[in-house]
């Protein structure tokens, strides 16, 4: 039967006596989660599924989506004291490799509507984050800049980050997590291609 689910606020577990960092404190590594604690199968599925492999996938499926929705919470939560939201960050975090970008080709690249991209830029705009100017050679286009004050919290939200990432992914050695990076590639590669042949069920 699945689990009752509880909100928690990071790290998710009590582990070993804390380890002080500076004004943070990183919890040692704590204990590995059991495999019975992985999602359950939606109802009726066991029957319609009976191989391993099909039943594993549907669950993996499952765990992936739900780390994703987990961790975008917890960050969001991790990150509230800088009251930049992710969508922000993101754009932030962008453009400190590419500043300077037109505000088109960033909707490409982050995959967002452009009226979405719009509205967060705009936000950050209005924060003293960015700069939108008039492309030299094309008057009716805006490239993005980051000002000094999104250059020097893009670092502090650099280190926060690292923070966070070693609080949740505590219990994974680095050997282990090249292993995760390797298969979630694989895995975001087999996605891209699928989208892009436009296959169907029918």
């Amino acid at each position: 039967m699945p689990t009752k689910k509880t909100n928690r606020s990071l790290p998710a577990k009590k582990a070993a006596p804390a380890k002080t960092a500076g004004k943070r404190t990183v919890t040692s590594r704590p204990t590995r989660t059991s495999a019975k604690t992985a999602p359950p199968l939606p109802r009726g599925s066991e029957r319609l599924v009976d191989d391993d492999v099909g039943r594993e996938g549907i669950r993996l499926s499952f765990l992936i989506h739900d780390v994703s929705r987990m961790r975008r919470s917890a960050y969001d939560q991790f990150m509230k004291p800088l009251r930049v939201t992710r969508a922000q960050w993101w754009v932030l975090a962008h453009l400190s490799r590419h500043d300077g970008m037109m505000q088109t080709q960033l909707a490409e690249v982050l995959d967002v509507g452009k009226a979405s991209l719009g509205d967060v830029v705009g936000s950050l705009e209005a924060a003293g984050l960015v700069d939108r100017r008039a492309d030299p050679s094309d008057k009716r286009a805006r490239r993005v800049y980051l000002t000094r004050r999104a250059q020097a919290l893009i670092k502090r939200m650099t280190r926060m980050e690292v923070d966070f990432n070693e609080q949740i992914l505590a219990a994974i050695s680095p050997e282990e997590r090249l292993r995760l990076i390797d298969s979630l590639t694989h895995i975001k590669a087999a996605l891209a291609e699928f989208v892009s042949s436009g296959r169907t069920a029918v």
